[in-house]
């Protein structure tokens, strides 16, 4: 079954790669999704490692993780490589050696078949971007075909607008009224 608005997030269990804060040697764990309820969750998805389109989205997701903490949000990042993949990738990238937010390894490719965004034919994830709220329900989802990027300014308007749980009107922005 797909995940779809509105509906649970799959619950599937992957590796993750974390290159710690602080600089230190990087570590590996388990994570479900399920391992965030509480918590907002923004995960989004990107094709390969090692490519160019990819290391733009993953920067600037990285350089506004202090936005995504202050609205409490967790940010994961996913694709269908392995951690150490991930974990080369970011040994080699001046970038990426900065990350502070978790790279999920769906080697299964049971999270991407999960969220609906398997590219079949070459057996990777499409640019996907899903906010989950704290019960595990999804509440936005966006699919960019793999050769364009994502706006990460967007992803925290709908965050915020989503937070407010109160109808937000066409280009609505933090801090602007919604609708009665």
């Amino acid at each position: 079954m797909t995940a779809r608005v509105g509906q649970p997030a799959p619950e599937v269990s992957v590796q993750a790669y974390d290159r710690r804060k602080d600089g230190t040697d990087a570590q590996f764990s388990t994570v479900n999704l399920a391992d965030y309820r509480g918590k907002w969750v923004c995960l989004y998805f990107y094709p390969l490692d090692f490519t160019f389109v990819c290391p733009t989205e993953i920067v600037s997701f990285n350089d506004n993780i202090g936005e995504f903490e202050d609205r409490d949000c967790v940010l994961l990042t996913a694709s269908t490589d392995s951690a150490y993949s991930h974990k080369g990738w970011c040994d080699a990238h001046k970038d990426l050696a900065k990350m502070k937010h978790l790279m999920l390894a769906d080697t299964t490719r049971k999270l991407t078949e999960g969220f609906g965004i398997l590219k079949e034919d070459l057996g990777i994830a499409y640019r996907g971007t899903f906010l989950i709220d704290p019960q595990g329900i999804v509440r936005y989802a966006s699919v960019n075909d793999l050769s364009v990027g994502r706006n990460v300014p967007e992803v925290l308007r709908i965050l915020d607008a989503l937070q407010t749980d109160k109808l937000c009107p066409c280009n609505w922005k933090k801090g602007e009224g919604t609708l009665n």
